[in-house]
């Protein structure tokens, strides 16, 4: 489990075709191998890795088939990955709960610099990704935990403002117009949206306080406590 909140920056190489050695970059070697040890999780560009071996610079890490297809990680395009060594006990969580398996990937439309922060607009074709794209809700881009300021009704367009600190602290400041990012949605949306689905099977014996899914509503909602 990860916070989104990223520790440094590294650079990725493909040892095979299934191992990757990414490299800590002078600012990052501290906070991610101070005390990193072999079967460590390590969020890569927001790609939950395992650690198989500590080198003096970084480590390498396994990455199977489906993470790679699913994930930028195959197509070793970026100049910098974001670096996030796994959530301890006890630790502060500033962004939000992030798996490190992510839902897929997005491609930036733009970026536009303001008087306070940088607005990223990013395109999503896949309905597994823009189901839980919602205004205002978390999303981690590349491993960076984000909130989504704005979104179009379906989901698949959506923007984020991101403050100048996580803009020059992570490799959101290389992303140009087309580039490809990973995207993971709220975990916590995901639960929900599997809570509210009834099994078939029961459908006949359902309580009165039930409701099929395409019968939850605002006023619904309301009625039972959320606001």
């Amino acid at each position: 489990m990860f916070t989104g909140l990223i520790q440094g920056l590294g650079k990725l190489r493909s040892l095979n075709e299934n191992q990757l050695e990414i490299t800590c970059v002078a600012g990052a070697i501290d906070q991610i191998l101070s005390d990193l040890a072999m079967g460590d999780s390590v969020a890569v560009d927001g790609v939950c890795l395992t650690v198989v071996d500590i080198l003096h610079q970084g480590f390498i890490a396994d990455a199977s088939p489906e993470t790679l297809c699913r994930s930028t990680l195959g197509q070793l395009a970026a100049d910098y990955v974001n670096l996030e060594t796994s959530l301890r006990v006890g630790s502060k969580l500033g962004g939000h709960f992030v798996t490190g398996h992510v839902d897929g990937t997005g491609c930036l439309q733009s970026a536009t610099q303001t008087a306070t922060s940088w607005e990223l607009v990013f395109a999503v074709k896949s309905p597994q990704i823009s189901r839980y794209i919602i205004p205002k809700g978390s999303i981690a881009v590349n491993g960076v935990s984000l909130t989504i300021s704005e979104c179009d009704s379906d989901g698949t367009e959506f923007t984020v403002a991101v403050i100048p600190h996580t803009y020059i602290e992570t490799n959101l400041q290389f992303l140009r117009s087309g580039s490809w990012v990973n995207l993971e949605g709220d975990i916590l949306g995901k639960y929900v949206e599997k809570f509210l689905r009834l099994d078939p099977k029961r459908s006949s014996g359902m309580s009165r306080s039930s409701q099929p899914l395409e019968q939850i509503s605002p006023d619904f909602l309301a009625e039972h406590g959320y606001w």
